[in-house]
């Protein structure tokens, strides 16, 4: 068993954990390609514990679950690529710059600086339903190594995802239930990439999409599959 702590920096709400860096700090317990699957929201600076047994990692504060991963196979690839410069035209089309339910999001709140946040902000491609942003990844996300830590593409691909399912209805929001990723390649700082989003399908209230991340080249480096489950806009009352 390990013990991590969820920084405040990698907040998504103000009080819980960006979904998509949660996930990918427990599938680093899953040799390969994983599935988590978020039960609560994870809890800010507080003490949690990551327990692996019988092929499958969780996290856990005190009894209880937060999230759980395993092995899985995640056989997607994106509809088609998208250039650096197109991404770059996407984002100014950001919903989130007009209307953003956590505008401190680590990953995509338009309101964190450079270098702090990820500033992905993906944007209507205005065909077949994609989304994109570019991104430079800061320094600090490489913690000392020369690549980026790989919980970081986790995150880009949360996000991403999530704006390829949008909009929802007036009082409504999204939350992600399990996210499944499959890594190819370590992202580099301070090098160019685009990530894309998605949407697969809506199942009730589920909303399937998909997202990647790819070199400027059109290389790919991370693919994820994410479920989004539809919720009462209230439910963030406490956020």
């Amino acid at each position: 068993m390990s013990t991590i702590v969820i920084s405040s920096r990698f907040c998504g709400p103000p009080k819980s954990g960006n979904g998509g860096y949660v996930c990918g700090r427990v599938a680093a317990a899953i040799d390969g390609a994983a599935s988590v699957r978020l039960m609560a929201p994870p809890p800010l600076e507080t003490e949690l514990h990551i327990e692996k047994s019988n092929g499958a990692a969780r996290l856990l504060h005190g009894s209880s679950v937060i999230a759980e991963a395993k092995a899985a196979a995640v056989d997607l690839a994106p509809p088609r690529a998208s250039s650096y410069a197109q991404a770059e035209s996407a984002a100014g089309r950001y919903l989130g710059f007009t209307r953003h339910p956590f505008p401190r999001c680590f990953v995509c709140g338009p309101e964190r600086r450079a270098g702090d946040g990820l500033r992905i902000f993906p944007g209507s491609l205005e065909t077949d339903g994609l989304v994109a942003a570019p991104w430079t990844p800061d320094r600090s996300l490489a913690s000392g190594s020369d690549a980026v830590g790989r919980e970081f593409l986790w995150a880009a691909l949360d996000c991403t995802s999530g704006f390829a399912v949008l909009p929802i209805p007036e009082g409504r929001a999204i939350v992600l239930g399990e996210l499944s990723v499959r890594i190819d390649g370590d992202a580099v700082p301070a090098d160019k990439y685009v990530v894309i989003g998605w949407p697969l399908r809506i199942d009730g209230r589920k909303r399937l999409s998909a997202a990647a991340v790819l070199t400027d080249s059109g290389e790919l480096l991370a693919v994820g599959r994410a479920t989004w489950i539809e919720v009462p806009a209230s439910a963030f009352g406490g956020q």
